[in-house]
């Protein structure tokens, strides 16, 4: 097997496992042949979202309540990241770790870890970042007789910057702009072509609402929705060819709805439906570039075109759903469950997934755990996600706590110092007003002799 044809395939597993792939095998009406309309992108990890509180509930993230993950399934959620805070210590700032080791089933040197971090501008606007990094382990690349070259590991990386403004008290929108980068065999040689890292840009478009109803009876709800067009941009390539690939644009659509039982209990479920917009493989071949018409196509115009490329029953077989639940107490501990489904036409990824959060003064921790429905044995079976979450409110504060808490600056001296200067001031200009406020009275005498002006009016 070629040195492209191993990172390819590993690849494609890779991509199976982060659902950038949609697999629609159909009748080709001209030739009577079947094509594989299976559709391939550049960088699948792009659509893996790290976040373990998203990976217990069958990988949503699009409408549920905001915390320092967010930005991953839906930056518009960061405008309203303050409110998360206890009432009167809104959250200021905060950063998030994740960890997942990835298609463990395979291998043991795969995974996905990353950073991210907010900062609240204002009351009104958000700044959040993030870095991503996918690690494809190690591999032994051959010549064409099988005899061991060298070894490298392939690697990807996506950094990314988000402006999130509200828009109103219920709803907000967010843009994003991503640097990608994608290391898979870099230094080699596939048909004469040098392999070459691939590079892209791309961005976000998003917006979200929630509304809570019934804030002055026992029971509130708060009705939450929003739509994510993520990974709009270029198209990437390997190699000097003028053909490129497209990476994984998506759609993502979402609704919740959390019910506050009381202070200290809620209930929420949620719900995603996720669509990759990348044209369908038609099998339509141009012979004078030699490559497919469909890989000829603008990034934005497939976005387009992959509503209506392929026949109808095929295209409701490439929607992914994603249906989860989640229980929280106190705002401290939780858990949840979810489910994924994935028609067998469109890949066949069908699995329950379970999570558990334990939060503590500003950390916070998401725990994932993947459980496989099906017999058949699943690269994704098993696997396990890990978040670290801190929130931090104005002035070093933890969240959470009116009076104590984690802070980078020594703040307790500033304040005494003001209340000192507060005090000061007052107190001077009350003695010195004194003196003239005795001496008001004086004027005051006329009019006492006034009276004797009044007294011939008494006879009338």
């Amino acid at each position: 097997m070629s040195v492209f044809k191993r990172v390819f395939t590993l690849f494609i597993f890779c991509a199976f496992a982060g659902s950038a792939l949609k697999a629609q095998v159909s009748n080709n009406t001209t030739g009577g042949q079947i094509i594989n309309q299976t559709i391939t992108t550049a960088v699948p990890f792009l659509r893996i979202n790290p976040d373990a509180r998203a990976g217990g509930m069958g990988d949503i993230g699009v409408a549920t309540p905001v915390d320092a993950n967010g930005l991953y399934a839906n930056p518009s959620k960061m405008a309203f990241i303050d409110e998360t805070g206890e009432p009167g210590k809104p959250n200021q700032y905060g950063f998030a770790m994740s960890f997942s080791p990835w298609l463990k089933a395979l291998v043991n040197d795969i995974y996905l870890a990353s950073l991210n971090g907010y900062y609240v501008v204002k009351k009104e606007q958000v700044i959040s970042a993030s870095l991503r990094y996918f690690s494809l382990g190690n591999i032994q690349f051959t010549d064409q007789n099988g005899t061991n070259t060298q070894q490298f590991m392939p690697r990807e990386f996506a950094v990314d910057v988000s402006y999130a403004r509200k828009l109103g008290n219920y709803f907000s929108i967010a843009a994003s702009l991503r640097y990608i980068y994608s290391n898979l065999a870099s230094g080699q040689s596939v048909g004469g072509a040098l392999v070459k890292p691939g590079q892209a840009g791309a961005g976000d478009i998003s917006w979200y609402f929630h509304k809570t109803y019934g804030e002055d009876k026992p029971i509130q709800h708060e009705f939450s929705c929003g739509m994510n067009i993520s990974n709009i941009g270029s198209k990437m390539s390997y190699t000097s060819s003028i053909t490129k690939d497209f990476i994984p644009t998506n759609l993502g659509i979402g609704l919740g709805y959390t019910a506050y039982l009381d202070k200290h209990n809620s209930v929420g479920v949620y719900s995603d439906i996720n669509k990759l917009l990348v044209p369908t493989p038609n099998g339509k071949y141009d012979s004078v570039n030699a490559t497919y018409y469909y890989r000829e196509e603008s990034s934005i115009k497939g976005m387009f075109t992959s509503f209506g490329d392929a026949p109808a029953s095929v295209e409701l077989k490439s929607y992914t759903l994603s249906l989860g639940a989640e229980y929280f107490y106190d705002k401290k501990f939780g858990v949840r469950f979810g489910y994924f489904y994935e028609p067998v036409a469109a890949g066949g990824r069908q699995f329950l997934e379970a999570g558990l959060t334990v939060k503590y003064s500003v950390v916070g921790l998401h725990f994932s755990y993947l459980i496989p429905t099906t017999i058949l044995r699943n690269p994704l079976d098993n696997t396990l996600r890990f978040s670290l979450l801190f929130n931090f409110s104005k002035g070093g504060k933890k969240s959470g706590e009116n009076n104590s808490g984690i802070s980078f600056v020594d703040d307790t001296p500033k304040k005494a110092a003001k209340s000192d200067n507060k005090a000061t001031p007052p107190a001077q200009p009350q003695t010195a007003p004194a003196a003239p406020a005795t001496t008001t009275p004086a004027p005051a005498a006329p009019a006492q002799t006034t009276p004797d002006n009044t007294t011939p009016a008494t006879p009338r």
